[in-house]
């Protein structure tokens, strides 16, 4: 029994990076759409980074991201994804990482980015996973350390995606997108609240980082068992 379980466990996870176990796809072409949108939504300004969030928690925000990454890596472009959600981390599990040390270890000073950096298994694409969950996350994210960091980042990718906590329920979010170059709202279809949807738009939109867009994520296509995932600007 318990076999079972760890079996459906690592099936659910590699479900999770559909664009490249099955990239042609419905929803991994929907993927593609959403990362046509963002260029076409920052066709003034070359997007570096960017960062993924929620309103609340079980939107899909960290589905979305490592798909995201997936696409982004499959056109060429050398990709880093970032789980900068130090408080309840998930990028280690998609990508089956130890978790040892990550982007906490980076923060205080005790690894460089290329000692934390992990190769995945799809070309273009590195990960860097949270590591030890700290005790002060915010004010770590507001360092001049984090800051410093993404100008190393954007240096050496040609596109830094961070995961981050959802937006309602701690500032991370809000912080980080003060430092990058753009943000994507994650919601789901017959989940997330019309209020909290409103609340967190507003909360992102002052950020010095633009508001790409939202990601309507969960709406079952009718006749079908395929979900759609789309952008919208």
């Amino acid at each position: 029994m318990a076999r079972k379980r760890n079996q459906f466990k690592a099936n659910n996870k590699m479900r999770n990076l559909i664009t490249k176990l099955n990239p042609k796809s419905p929803i991994s072409e929907q993927y593609r759409t959403i990362r046509t949108n963002i260029q076409y939504a920052s066709v003034d300004n070359d997007i570096k980074s960017l960062l993924v969030t929620s309103s609340g928690p079980s939107e899909g925000k960290s589905t979305t991201i490592a798909n995201l990454a997936v696409v982004y890596a499959q056109t060429g472009k050398k990709v880093l994804l970032i789980d900068a959600d130090l408080r309840k981390p998930t990028v280690h599990y998609t990508f089956r990482l130890d978790n040892l040390r990550g982007l906490s270890n980076i923060l205080v000073g005790e690894h460089t980015l290329d000692e934390t950096v992990n190769p995945s298994d799809v070309e273009n694409l590195d990960v860097i996973s949270c590591g030890p969950i700290p005790p002060n996350p915010s004010e770590l994210l507001a360092s001049r350390k984090m800051a410093a960091f993404i100008r190393e980042a954007t240096t050496a990718y040609d596109i830094v995606i961070f995961d981050t906590p959802p937006v309602l329920a701690v500032a991370d979010a809000q912080i980080l997108a003060n430092v990058v170059d753009g943000s994507l709202l994650v919601v789901r279809s017959e989940h997330t609240e019309l209020e909290a949807a409103q609340k967190a738009k507003e909360i992102l939109e002052p950020a010095k980082a633009k508001l790409l867009g939202t990601v309507l994520n969960g709406r079952e296509k009718k006749a079908s068992n395929y979900y759609y995932y789309y952008g919208t600007n």
